[in-house]
């Protein structure tokens, strides 16, 4: 590739799994297209690392799961990864005993862990609804996109309409459930990947719930076997298969459009003249790039992480104060810590004061109880497992200007 290549279809701005995905099918369509990635390796979010010097642990850097990447793409991609299901979808320690969200075991799980006869009941009711939803929203996603009415007729219940696009997320919790523990347990999909609380009115909660509970039309959340890196290799190699070029190292540093054409500037000088730009990147780096080229306004605000992310290695699983739950079942999904409902509207009213949370929520998940193929030969003999904890409500506001001191104090009161 050269400032003298003939004039481009498009080139794509970012490796990442959406950028690959889109010059796989660009260059399946005939297009001359080409990927430009920053650093050195492909698949964005979906990659993988070995953050142990010297140890043969593989690890997913960045999404760890996978649910809103839809089944019938990765088949018309020709993409091969095997997506394994979770056993247990979660566990939340409470007192000497525990809530197991695990079929069959759900029921009496349930019912003992809240004091509440009618709870599961609610909870059946409360996911039926989801799932209608999700049939009905997911597969939109791959189609042009919907106004708010043709969504609104789409979802076809005003009820339920109301309650998840029209009202904080909170006023439905508060009237399905009695139980702060099911309260918090349901909440915790609203509040890992973004700030709010769950009367936020700006409905930020809202829209992140949705996306963790619509995945694939029943938002089940599966593994991909190898870690993320294996989908993000998979997704590489179905670009260049395609006929796609892809080129790392390769930073873009302006875009500037005219209305016809675009010029994409690199940092070692190189123009490349292309037809179309697609931008595999966030929003606020797109603008960046526009503003270089003074084809965008100035600054644009970038989004502000929320979680503290710590990957450990076990020697084995911890103990359980409920002795007939096995580890290796409450930790094979998400295991949540902190997180009743009143304890994450604290937390959260902490860091927006600015504060570390006292006590913040985490939520636990061991990759290699469902995948142990992350892990060396040794490793896998010797009983140990991979534990990335998550803990919610950290926002970078807290940790600016004293990262270091506030890093230990986070892990510190995470891990307490």
């Amino acid at each position: 590739m050269t400032a003298n290549d003939d004039l481009l279809d498009a080139v794509v701005v970012g490796g990442g799994h959406n950028g690959l995905v889109a010059a796989t099918m660009l260059a399946r369509a005939g297009r001359s297209v080409v990927v430009l990635e920053r650093r050195e390796e492909l698949g964005g979010a979906a990659t993988s690392g070995f953050p142990f010097p010297g140890v043969d642990a593989r690890l997913s850097r960045y999404s760890y799961l996978v649910s809103l990447f839809p089944a019938t793409l990765l088949r018309s991609l020709g993409v091969e990864v095997e997506m394994r299901p979770r056993a247990v979808s979660s566990y939340t320690p409470t007192g000497d005993s525990g809530l197991l969200v695990k079929a069959p075991d759900t029921h009496e799980s349930m019912t003992r862990a809240t004091a509440d006869p009618g709870a599961f009941a609610a909870w059946e009711d409360f996911h039926a609804t989801l799932g209608a939803v999700a049939a009905r929203l997911f597969p939109t996603l791959t189609e042009p996109l919907r106004s708010r009415e043709e969504v609104r007729r789409l979802v076809g219940d005003e009820m339920v309409w109301t309650a998840l696009f029209e009202e904080p997320l909170s006023a439905l919790l508060e009237r399905t459930f009695a139980s702060d523990l099911l309260r918090g347990v349901v909440l915790t999909d609203a509040t890992i990947g973004t700030f709010a609380p769950a009367d936020d009115p700006y409905l930020r909660q809202n829209r992140c719930f949705l996306y963790h509970v619509i995945g694939n039309g029943t938002g089940r959340w599966d593994v991909p076997v190898g870690g993320m890196g294996a989908l993000g290799d998979a997704l590489a190699a179905a670009a260049r298969g395609a006929g796609a070029e892809i080129a790392t190292g390769a930073e873009v540093v302006s875009i500037a459009p005219d209305g016809v054409l675009a010029e994409v500037e690199l940092a070692d000088g190189r123009r490349i003249q292309t037809r179309h730009v697609l931008a595999g990147v966030a929003p606020a780096v797109l603008a960046k790039l526009l503003a270089k080229a003074g084809a965008g306004p100035s600054a644009t605000a970038a989004p502000e992480g929320s979680q503290l992310k710590l990957n450990m290695l076990l020697e084995r699983l911890p103990r359980l104060r409920e002795p007939d739950v096995d580890p290796r079942d409450a930790f094979a999904g998400t295991f949540h810590v902190n997180e009743g409902y009143e304890q994450l509207d604290r937390a959260y009213r902490e860091a927006a004061a600015g504060r570390i949370p006292a006590l913040p929520p985490c939520e636990a998940y061991c990759h290699s109880l469902t995948d142990p193929s992350i892990l060396g030969g040794d490793l896998r003999a010797a009983g140990v497992q991979t534990l990335t904890m998550f803990a919610l409500h950290m926002p970078a506001r807290v940790f600016a200007g004293r990262e270091r001191q506030a890093k230990e104090e986070a892990v510190a009161a995470t891990l307490r």
